[in-house]
């Protein structure tokens, strides 16, 4: 059985047990196993919200996820729901597959900077300016975290990376990749956020805009994206604490929260 968290109330049994409220159950779209992802990662969180939010909009026997090659490339194991898996870079396409032979289906992909903002590059962009009906869920670490913790298309000036070790220079390796700004600006595109999960308040506008995305979906109005900030300790060479402190003195400042486009 699932994990549920329980809380007493002031209500009691005939033999003076306290009842217990849930506060807390697992969501249904995510399985109950173990991840491969690493202590800090925060790609779990985000599952959870993706999850959390299928479930309240009660879409889980109709959605369809395309997992990414990358860190989340064995997505499609945690979530509960229908997936499959793209080649690398390739998920905007297989996803604008899905949606147009099975238009009543709710479909979303899953992607890393690397996937989405480097090898795939030209797969979201199309997908955008095709005003495809998708919705891209964006998770950006500013590194390769698979592969060994190259330098990524996301991250920051000066960063120290493995392909990076004097740190990033733009006037050499070029400036991160703005998305959502990038996105923001094609018709075809109906909702591009940012986002993050370095702190519970952040979670919880995460957690929104996740579902606002699939509502844009739900709609038909276009593409929706949301970038999600996450950490990546293990390649960063940082505690979980200090991994999420990164995000919020670091990385907020080059990739700023906020809506970059509403419609609806």
């Amino acid at each position: 059985m699932p994990p549920v968290l329980e809380r007493p109330i002031e209500n009691q049994t005939n033999n003076g047990s306290p009842v217990l409220e849930p506060v807390y159950c697992f969501p249904d779209s995510l399985r109950d196993v173990h991840t491969h992802y690493c202590p800090g990662c925060t790609h779990g969180t985000i599952h959870r919200l993706v999850a959390e939010v299928i479930d309240e909009l009660g879409i889980r026997e109709r959605t369809l996820m395309v997992a990414p090659v990358g860190c989340a490339v064995f997505a499609y194991e945690y979530f509960n729901l229908d997936s499959c898996e793209a080649a690398h870079g390739r998920a905007p396409a297989m996803a604008t597959g899905l949606k147009r032979v099975l238009p009543d289906q709710i479909v979303f992909t899953y992607q890393g900077d690397g996937d989405l903002a480097s090898i795939g590059t030209n797969e979201i962009i199309h997908a955008a300016a095709r005003g495809e009906k998708i919705t891209v869920i964006f998770v950006n670490n500013a590194v390769y975290g698979m592969t060994g913790g190259q330098m990524a298309p996301t991250s920051l000036p000066g960063q120290v990376t493995s392909s990076s070790p004097a740190g990033r220079n733009p006037a050499i390796q070029g400036h991160p990749i703005h998305i959502p700004e990038m996105l923001a600006g094609m018709p075809g595109v109906a909702y591009a956020v940012r986002r993050s999960v370095h702190s519970v308040a952040e979670i919880r506008k995460t957690k929104k805009a996740i579902r606002q995305a699939f509502q844009t979906q739900l709609d038909g109005l276009g593409l929706s994206i949301v970038e999600i900030l996450s950490s990546c300790p293990t390649n960063w060479r940082m505690d979980p604490a200090g991994a999420l402190d990164f995000i919020r003195d670091q990385m907020v400042p080059v990739f700023p929260l906020g809506d970059f486009k509403v419609i609806g």
